[in-house]
């Protein structure tokens, strides 16, 4: 009589899933195997959110994708990449990554532009686009864009997944990086979503005289766009916001990286814009927060100081760094975490952990291929560890 119970319960989907909620990621992990009807619960979608809601998202560094920038905007007749140097190089740092390198696979993706929610954005500009889910190894080539920029930035916005094949929804957004002065300042942008497969231009209206950088990509925060404008500036565009507007702010200036080299965008531990700006002296992280104006409807933006790290500092708590010699980059920030930044001394990547001051080398593979790294934009790529099923729904079969 208990056997028989326990198993009516567990046929039962939402008690076993209560159940499963209750375990830890090894516990559940392992239960895929038990039978067709368990794998497609856990890999469920649903599923996932709730667990993710209660234990956090559980996500592993797979790399860092390297894209050559010289190669990205190349005029008639300039700079061609040789053959023996990969148009999508990663600098591999699991055994997932070595195979990947190894497959070859990376040759068809042309060159790495961003990642959102472990989908990877790639192709070659301005026409070719790919959207690669690492996970099911799934590569889908885009429509090509029916307008042409000469210069341009990019940003890749994911939402949620779609009811119909449980397919990730996504956006990507091209903008012009030519700013024309008429009687009002205009940006011009085509947008791609998947949910219609099609691609739709529209125009901006500018807060200001401001141009967006050419050949960056946006940070996306709560759907809203965050690109770097010319001038040390930042522009702002919520494409749901009713206006078609896009708004310009001033970056801060900082105290110890007044001679800047590199910068950074990315979410803090609090769901915020941080902007991280690395020189020789050290490097210095920033907050960007909003209120709402008593006016409008629009926002008014401040920065505020989180975190300030000198290279004495740093070479001080690490000796054998060789921070001493070598000018540290700020690479990038990691998905809302305000106390660490991956930077770069020579070939060397570090995990910077800004409270302690520490660094932590990060050990990587890049199958002997050479990286020019003062024109290269390296960005670490974070896989999500879930489960995969390719069944579908036992009540479908």
């Amino acid at each position: 009589m208990v056997s028989d119970s326990i198993h009516s319960a567990l046929a039962c989907d939402d008690i076993l899933t209560e159940i499963l909620l209750h375990l830890p990621e090894k516990h559940v992990f392992k239960f895929i195997l038990v039978s067709k009807k368990w794998l497609y619960l856990i890999c469920d979608l649903p599923f996932r959110r709730c667990y993710e809601m209660q234990w956090g998202t559980h996500t592993r560094l797979f790399g860092f994708f390297v894209c050559n920038l010289l190669y990205i905007d190349r005029p008639q007749g300039g700079l061609r990449r040789p053959r023996y140097e990969p148009a999508l190089p990663l600098l591999s740092t699991c055994k997932e990554g070595d195979d990947l390198m190894s497959s070859g696979f990376l040759r068809k993706l042309g060159y790495f532009i961003d990642y959102s929610d472990g989908l990877v954005l790639c192709g070659r500009h301005p026409k070719n686009y790919y959207v690669w889910n690492s996970v099911t190894k799934h590569r889908c080539l885009l429509p090509q864009p029916r307008k042409h920029y000469k210069c341009l930035c990019i940003a890749f916005i994911t939402e949620n997944r779609g009811e119909a094949d449980g397919d990730m929804v996504y956006r990507i957004v091209r903008a012009s990086c030519e700013c024309k002065v008429d009687v009002i300042n205009t940006i011009s942008i085509e947008t791609f979503s998947s949910m219609t497969w099609t691609w739709k231009q529209s125009t901006l209206v500018c807060s200001s005289d401001f141009s967006l950088s050419p050949w960056t990509v946006g940070t996306v925060i709560d759907q809203v766009i965050y690109w770097f404008g010319t001038y040390r500036s930042l522009a702002i565009y919520d494409p749901g916001f009713r206006e078609r507007s896009i708004n310009s702010i001033k970056l801060p200036v900082g105290q110890l990286t007044y001679d800047y080299e590199d910068s950074i965008l990315g979410e803090s531990s609090d769901g915020l814009l941080q902007y991280g700006q690395s020189g020789k002296m050290g490097l210095e992280i920033w907050i960007l927060y909003k209120e709402q104006a008593t006016v409008t409807d629009r926002y008014e933006y401040r920065w505020t100081l989180r975190h300030r790290l000198s290279s004495k500092e740093m070479s001080k708590q690490n000796p054998n760094s060789g921070i001493r010699t070598k000018e540290p980059q700020v690479l990038s920030f990691i998905y809302r975490n305000s106390e660490s930044v991956f930077i770069r001394l020579g070939s060397n990547i570090y995990l910077c952990n800004i409270r302690s001051k520490t660094l932590a080398v990060i050990p990587y593979h890049c199958d002997g291929v050479c990286i020019p790294w003062d024109s290269c934009k390296v960005v670490p790529y974070f896989q999500k560890i879930w489960p995969y099923s390719p069944f579908p729904h036992p009540s479908n079969t």
